[in-house]
């Protein structure tokens, strides 16, 4: 292992995901402008973030936030909306911080305390935040274990409450993206790859891991209720 691979193990916790160091701070960029490229992506976008303040509405409007991961600061704006809100925001991938300071306005980023940190290990104690806000991250997580694993260190971390996103087959993209995953599984082209960091659960599996980590269901939002694959949960914690 290089000197900077050993800094980074030590900052962030020394445990990864496939995807997590992909992000050089050229793809960080690219990640940065991609959600404004088109109509339906800024659309997309738009009902992503009117889906996560709906979501914070149901937390209770939280007076303090872990943006985790935070990529380039997508979500700032929304979560500064609140006036006096202690903001943390953290992430795997230096590229992805390097942006954020690079390209989020000057008065927004002094708002954030920036930390690179892995989601398996945190580096705050316990009880830190009222909330954790998770977007973005667990759609790229096949591992039962690596999920369990992530939400208890949410619930080490949060006082109240978490935030988090995902991809639920319940509703017509989710069927679809069930369909493309089994012709994967069974090496059909055109849907062949090598490795696989995007998947689509059901309610009842996520629901129960929830359960099992010490969280019950406060709220679930939908982007498009009946067609949209994203859904984003609103997690109480239980001592």
């Amino acid at each position: 292992m290089t000197e900077k691979e050993n800094q980074t193990e030590k900052k962030t916790g020394g445990h990864e995901l496939h995807f997590s160091s992909l992000y050089t701070p050229e793809q960080a960029r690219r990640y940065f402008h991609k959600h404004q490229e088109s109509l339906g992506r800024r659309l997309s976008d738009w009902q992503e973030k009117r889906m996560a303040r709906k979501a914070l509405e149901l937390a209770g409007s939280p007076r303090s936030i872990l943006d985790l991961p935070c990529g380039a600061g997508r979500f700032w704006p929304l979560l500064a909306e609140q006036e006096g809100r202690w903001l943390l925001a953290a992430d795997y991938s230096a590229g992805m911080l390097e942006v954020a300071r690079q390209f989020q306005p000057a008065e927004l980023l002094s708002r954030f305390g920036l930390l690179q940190n892995s989601a398996f290990r945190i580096a705050l104690a316990d009880e830190s935040v009222d909330n954790v806000f998770c977007m973005r991250l667990f759609h790229h997580i096949g591992n039962r274990e690596d999920r369990l694993r992530i939400l208890r260190e949410f619930h080490r971390v949060t006082r109240q409450s978490v935030c988090l996103s995902l991809w639920i087959d319940s509703y017509w993209q989710g069927w679809r993206r069930r369909r493309l995953e089994r012709q994967r599984a069974l090496g059909k082209k055109p849907y062949q790859r090598g490795y696989q960091d995007r998947f689509v659960l059901s309610s009842e599996t996520v629901e129960a891991e929830f359960q099992m980590a010490g969280f019950t269901v406060a709220g679930k939002v939908d982007m498009l209720p009946g067609w949209s694959i994203w859904r984003t949960y609103v997690l109480r914690k239980e001592e």
